[in-house]
């Protein structure tokens, strides 16, 4: 996923000289390739986030499109404010790409782990929000993001678990995407970011359950997700992300919106807690309950209730 993002902003630059990046500081190797290609156009701003905002924001309004690069504990979360009131405010076309979101950076400790910044942005008008959950879906995103007609956050979150899709989805930015269809018409999952693996597995073991990627967090299809609750008992949602203002919110409001829907929404995130301890991100999962032997257990007990 790191490398299909790479090679859509070295490509980007390429061909337009315009398309600036900014780094507060980190993803040297990552951005290795830009540097050597297109060195006029990477800015590195140091360790000072939210003035590195304040310049993306100064360079769209002179015509300029940047992209602005940090850990998603400090973009967005550092520097929310200077998202909401110099970018957003003025609906400037500045992608900002969170990467580590969740739990990846584990032994650093809470401090470099990002699990409210899906519910940070929701509330902020204007933001386009994208979380793809491999190359293909990474790639999607950026092919809408990489137009620069609106602020967008691209969260990044365990960019090596696996791919779900055989090629670039073609659906509309909102839509979710489907990932495997199951014969199970009780329950069907909804995963995002790093977690839809995860649901794939947990699908199979749990009756052949149908599962659902949701790429784009705003703007979203309502339309879409009333029609999959409709059909089931259960909706799960899945995301390495707190349980407060996520997918798993997000997903409840749609459906609670519409008096008679049977469907219950079965919220799988982070509960109301930092990291207790620091170590390796299957470690981190496992302390969440996260991981899929968690995971299956509790669904196991929540379906039959």
């Amino acid at each position: 996923m790191r490398s299909a993002f790479s090679k859509a902003i070295v490509d980007a630059a390429t061909a337009d000289p315009k398309v600036l990046l900014l780094t507060g500081d980190h993803g040297y190797a990552l951005f290795d390739e830009f540097r050597q290609r297109c060195p006029a156009q990477f800015i590195n701003a140091g360790i000072a986030e939210q003035n590195m905002v304040g310049v993306a924001a100064g360079l769209a309004k002179a015509g300029f499109k940047p992209i602005v690069y940090g850990l998603s504990a400090f973009v967005p979360v550092r520097v929310l404010e200077q998202i909401k009131m110099d970018v957003c405010y003025e609906n400037l076309p500045v992608v900002f790409i969170g990467d580590g979101a969740g739990v990846v950076y584990s032994s650093l400790g809470s401090s470099h782990q990002s699990t409210e910044d899906i519910a940070v942005l929701r509330p902020l008008p204007n933001i386009t929000i994208l979380s793809p959950s491999d190359a293909h879906e990474m790639t999607y995103a950026l092919n809408h993001a990489l137009q620069f007609k609106e602020p967008v956050y691209i969260r990044i979150g365990k960019s090596d678990v696996g791919g779900v899709h055989q090629a670039v989805p073609a659906a509309p930015i909102g839509d979710l995407l489907s990932v495997s269809t199951g014969s199970n018409t009780a329950t069907a999952f909804v995963a995002t970011g790093s977690m839809v693996n995860t649901a794939v597995s947990l699908a199979q073991q749990l009756g052949d359950c149908t599962v659902w990627s949701m790429p784009t967090i705003k703007p979203f299809n309502t339309a879409q997700l009333l029609d999959i609750a409709a059909g089931v008992d259960n909706l799960v949602v899945l995301e390495e992300h707190s349980v407060y203002g996520g997918i798993g919110g997000l997903v409840a409001e749609v459906v609670a919106s519409v008096p008679g829907n049977k469907a219950r929404v079965v919220r799988c995130g982070v509960q109301d807690r930092f990291s207790e301890k620091c170590g390796s991100y299957a470690y981190l999962m496992r302390e969440h309950e996260l991981d899929e032997t968690s995971l299956l257990a509790e669904l196991k007990k929540t379906l039959q209730s």
